[in-house]
């Protein structure tokens, strides 16, 4: 079996890839170890390479998991017939999951350089949502909207400062968001 575990930091991704891998005697690669330069945290490779080491993997082993945040590394995966795996439990949680985390010795020297490196994992999961469509020329103009049963102020203005331009609540009025749609399609029309 080929498994692929997507989902933000703190999502339990690497848990159920390492409970998986040890279930199916298969190897683990966990992104993190192809997306960043060897021995530099956040500091990131060029894409190019670390997909040809996502493809190299696969190709090198019958079945694999593997499991990470990166949608682009793991779409590297997909021409070979892995089974997608979404992990979702919301972004407190995962800001949770990533507070309590115990030390990462593969990734880290020491619990303190972990430590020190959490301000940036706390932002890093927070833009999570919107960080793809944001980053990209080809997409960064496409509206995103979110429609979730969170209606307190706190939630709507974390995901506008996250980059989402709408935020309904449920239960939303449908003519509220075709409007909202339509106002968009226009806005586009007219650039």
């Amino acid at each position: 079996m080929r498994l692929a575990l997507l989902g933000n930091s703190g999502s339990g991704k690497s848990t159920l890839a390492r409970w998986a891998a040890g279930r199916m005697h298969a190897p683990c690669l966990d992104l993190d170890t192809v997306a960043w330069e060897p021995g530099q945290i956040a500091v990131a490779r060029p894409a190019a390479a670390a997909q040809t080491d996502v493809a190299a993997f696969c190709n090198a082993h019958e079945d694999w998991v593997i499991e990470g945040c990166y949608a682009s590394l793991i779409a590297a995966a997909l021409p070979f017939g892995p089974r997608l795996v979404l992990l979702d439990p919301g972004r407190e949680q995962c800001l949770a999951n990533c507070r309590a985390r115990p030390w990462e010795p593969h990734k880290y020297a020491s619990r303190e350089a972990q430590d020190e490196k959490l301000a940036f994992l706390l932002g890093w999961v927070g833009e999570y949502y919107t960080r793809n469509v944001r980053s990209s020329s080809a997409t960064k103009h496409i509206p995103v909207m979110m429609i979730t049963s969170r209606t307190a102020e706190k939630h709507r203005a974390v995901a506008l400062q996250v980059g989402v331009n709408e935020y309904l609540g449920k239960p939303y009025q449908e003519d509220e968001l075709l409007g909202l749609i339509r106002r968009y399609i226009a806005a586009r029309a007219e650039a």
